[in-house]
């Protein structure tokens, strides 16, 4: 199957086209820059140099592919950041889920592509009354942090978009927190004493490795009807208990604690929602309808092993 993966060198690219090329599939990856080409090659795949946000350039290099099935994973996301001002942190991504996700499709019509697979994400966008873990049929957040809005409106469109298009099958792949080799920001601010837990812990998070992330989009390839799959491992949890244990896990000091007015005032109210309000979210649609298993089924196992090899990245 010929495969064209937009954003190929990105955090998930990066397990995603050696995954694909391993499974058989004539991969093209795109990256803005040239001096990424050479990596692109080294996983097997030809490189397209093309900005997402370009429209008329992309479109012309998609047609020159003509793929069976064309892959969004454009984002441009600093691991760095400090989300207190989570939409201007996230304004580039937002404007790849929303004008790249227009011209991504407009391509994808133009060339003939059936099949269109795009990266969203789940966790903080669920909405936070009721129980959990949350799932595809569950509404996202009706009201969430005013820093948050613009972003979550960039992922409410990415997906009504996508899964709404009548003239081929597309499917929004709602990604939990990544992490792996080489991705780790979280692990990171936990060795550097720099994530407390906030208030009561009680935000339920939903984890998933890159290697694993990446496998259900192979999965999703051929399998799969249009819609929405939380691509998620199998135990969401609150940050009073996956926080210290990764600190533990990493060697690090356990992590201190704040009120939520002082984390309010530290880290802003992103910050602060995420620790104590979000709910989780359930990956059995992603594994009846996708066949698929995630490898780390918990991040107690992936925090333990999965954050030291960075050869776990082609793995298929």
């Amino acid at each position: 199957m010929r495969v064209f993966v937009a954003g190929g060198t990105g955090a998930i690219g990066h397990y995603l086209v050696p995954q694909l090329v391993a499974a058989g599939h004539d991969v093209r990856a795109t990256t803005r820059s040239r001096n990424k080409s050479a990596l692109i090659r080294s996983w097997g795949a030809k490189p397209v140099v093309v900005d997402g946000l370009d429209r008329d350039h992309l479109i012309e290099a998609v047609q020159v592919v003509r793929p069976d099935v064309l892959i969004h994973e454009m984002t441009a996301i600093d691991p760095g950041g400090t989300l207190r001002h989570f939409d201007a942190e996230f304004a580039v991504t937002n404007q790849l889920r929303t004008l790249g996700t227009d011209n991504l499709l407009a391509a994808a019509r133009k060339a003939g592509v059936g099949r269109v697979i795009a990266q969203s994400f789940t966790g903080w966008t669920n909405a936070v009354d009721g129980a959990g873990p949350k799932t595809e049929d569950d509404p996202l957040d009706p009201d969430p942090p005013q820093s948050m809005r613009e972003s979550l409106a960039a992922i409410a469109y990415l997906e009504r978009t996508v899964t709404g298009a009548t003239d081929l099958d597309g499917l929004a792949l709602r990604y939990g927190m990544f992490y792996g080799p080489g991705f780790a920001p979280l692990a990171d601010a936990v060795r550097r004493r720099k994530l407390p837990v906030v208030g009561n812990g009680e935000g339920v998070w939903s984890f998933i490795h890159l290697a694993d992330a990446a496998s259900a989009t192979v999965a999703a390839l051929e399998r799969g009807g249009p819609g929405l799959y939380n691509v998620v491992d199998d135990e969401p949890a609150p940050v009073s208990v996956w926080l210290p244990y990764l600190a533990e896990a990493v060697g690090a000091k356990p992590p201190m604690h704040l009120p939520a007015w002082a984390g309010k005032m530290a880290a802003g109210e992103a910050v602060v929602s995420m620790m104590t309000r979000i709910k989780g979210s359930s990956n059995a649609k992603a594994k009846r309808a996708l066949g698929w298993q995630p490898s780390y089924a918990s991040w107690r196992e992936g925090f333990r092993v999965g954050l030291e090899d960075p050869t776990d990245r082609p793995a298929a």
